[in-house]
């Protein structure tokens, strides 16, 4: 096989390194960033995320440590798919939230738990809002300020769509509050660049979800409080393309189901800067 000269490991943090899968696309962005932690010094790694089935991609993966343990970030299948595959080249176990993606023993991760592999200690947080398994993995000795690995539910660029119902948005705002309280630490996300200062990212996402709730207002305002998520979708996502468009539909899903279900009907909190 012919070795993919993508296929190559790239430094993002001090105790972070990661290969980009070859499976870019309108949601995955580039790709997907497969990480790679080790150590100083320390012969084993541990990946996150190891992405798509894809042979070349997984080889590199293997090949880059004597893989101690595989994490995965939630269940979509452009972060999981070839978990399996790695399993069996390194031998290494998979531990999710979530123990259908769980391989070789892994067993499910657990909120507040510190994973400890290749000389390093992951404190596992649970975030759910992307979907209800979604996690993410604090290194606090990553450099200065720490870093988190934030899967989907905060991309290097862009805003992360909700996989409704699985995804809800009052779980995700209070999983963006919970992030907000890392403050400084850099964001490494599943798709994108890496990015400085998680707190501010945080800020910037709610801000965005609130502005959306407010022109689902307006258009419910217009359309009736029973209109469908199509027609609040063509109201509210008019400039987005066929690619996107069932995300979108999600997030209108999502957010009527907020307005709706979650915190009253869409005028309880008309006025209040939280919502």
């Amino acid at each position: 096989m012919t070795p993919d000269p993508a296929a190559t490991l790239q430094r993002s943090s001090d105790l972070t390194r990661f290969i980009l899968a070859p499976n870019p696309g309108p949601m995955s962005l580039d790709g997907t960033n497969s990480y790679v932690l080790a150590a100083p010094g320390s012969p084993g790694a541990v990946v996150v995320d190891p992405g798509p089935d894809d042979e070349t991609h997984l080889l590199a993966l293997a090949r880059a440590g004597a893989v101690e343990l595989v994490l995965i970030t939630h269940r979509h299948a452009d972060h999981t798919a070839g978990s399996a595959r790695l399993h069996e080249l390194t031998g290494a176990p998979v531990r999710a939230a979530d123990p259908a993606h769980c391989h070789g023993g892994g067993a499910p991760l657990l909120d507040g738990e510190v994973v400890r592999a290749a000389g390093l200690d992951l404190t596992v947080l649970a975030t759910p809002g992307h979907t209800s398994d979604s996690v993410c993995f604090h290194l606090p000795g990553d450099g200065p300020d720490g870093s988190v690995l934030t899967g989907d539910t905060i991309l290097g660029r862009g805003t992360t769509m909700l996989d409704y119902p699985d995804g809800t948005l009052g779980d995700y705002l209070a999983t963006l509050d919970r992030l907000e309280a890392m403050a400084p630490a850099t964001v490494l996300p599943a798709h994108g660049p890496v990015l400085p200062a998680l707190a501010e990212v945080v800020r910037g996402y709610r801000t965005h979800r609130h502005e959306r709730l407010a022109q689902i207002r307006e258009a419910l305002d217009r359309l009736g409080r029973d209109a469908s998520v199509g027609d609040v979708a063509d109201a509210v996502y008019s400039d987005v393309g066929p690619s996107v468009r069932r995300a979108a539909e999600m997030s209108v899903a999502a957010q009527l189901h907020y307005l709706r279900e979650e915190s009253g009907n869409a005028g309880a909190h008309r006025g209040n800067g939280r919502v």
